[in-house]
């Protein structure tokens, strides 16, 4: 069984689209879900304790594991040890995914033009094949990328065991990551918008929304969990 390439999204498939804020711990990230949760139709959820990463690793299991028994004929021979694991079908499971996150951890309402959610367990070596992965399951998802000042970030009591080295790589790889999704991804930094809201207004046209700079200083001057 080969893995096809995802097909054009049906008509449902482009009903809703999807946000995801890629980040770490202690980065601004919930006061980045609330700007964005401040945009009419967008309901970005919090974190979920990276449950998406699961299905990463079910659908690329699987997948391998189809391809191989795919070459030996597995699902015509009732007696081998993979027998039935080639009739796994992507594109189907993806829909399959979808429909799971969205009516157990997403639930969008009638009027959610927009949802995804926050999380920041995405400290992964295969980042980018994850996130295409959400990318594929999600038509259409964009990735916002957000970052700050390490030093900042290290003096909290999230990270303060934690080898700063490991925490370079962290944000090195969220950057990275940014570069190479392209116009599927944008990065922030909570520092810039912290002291210029206005920063903003390029994540906005990104995203294809008006930008309220007004609304968005509300935001700001809310007290986030961050």
């Amino acid at each position: 069984m080969i893995e096809r390439m995802s097909e054009t999204p049906r008509a449902e498939d482009r009903a809703r689209s999807y946000v995801f804020v890629v980040t770490y711990g202690r980065s601004g990230s919930t006061l980045l879900m609330g700007i964005l949760n401040s945009i009419p139709g967008y309901l970005i959820r919090g974190e979920n304790g990276g449950v998406t990463f699961d299905l990463y690793n079910f659908h690329t299991t699987l997948s391998k594991h189809a391809n191989r028994a795919d070459r030996q004929g597995a699902s015509e021979r009732p007696h081998a040890p993979w027998f039935g694991i080639d009739n796994y079908r992507p594109e189907e499971a993806k829909r399959g995914m979808r429909k799971l996150v969205e009516e157990s951890l997403l639930l969008p309402t009638p009027d959610t033009r927009v949802t995804g959610f926050k999380e920041i367990r995405w400290n992964k070596r295969d980042l980018v094949p994850y996130l295409r992965f959400l990318k594929d399951v999600f038509p259409g998802a964009k990735f916002v990328m957000n970052v700050r000042d390490l030093e900042q970030v290290q003096q909290s009591e999230w990270w303060k065991e934690t080898d700063p080295a490991a925490l370079r790589r962290f944000d090195a790889r969220i950057r990275d990551a940014a570069t190479q999704m392209g116009e599927d991804a944008y990065l922030v930094s909570y520092d810039e918008y912290v002291a210029d809201p206005a920063s903003l207004e390029g994540l906005f046209s990104w995203l294809g929304e008006p930008f309220d700079l007004d609304g968005v200083r509300k935001v700001l001057a809310i007290r986030h969990s961050y």
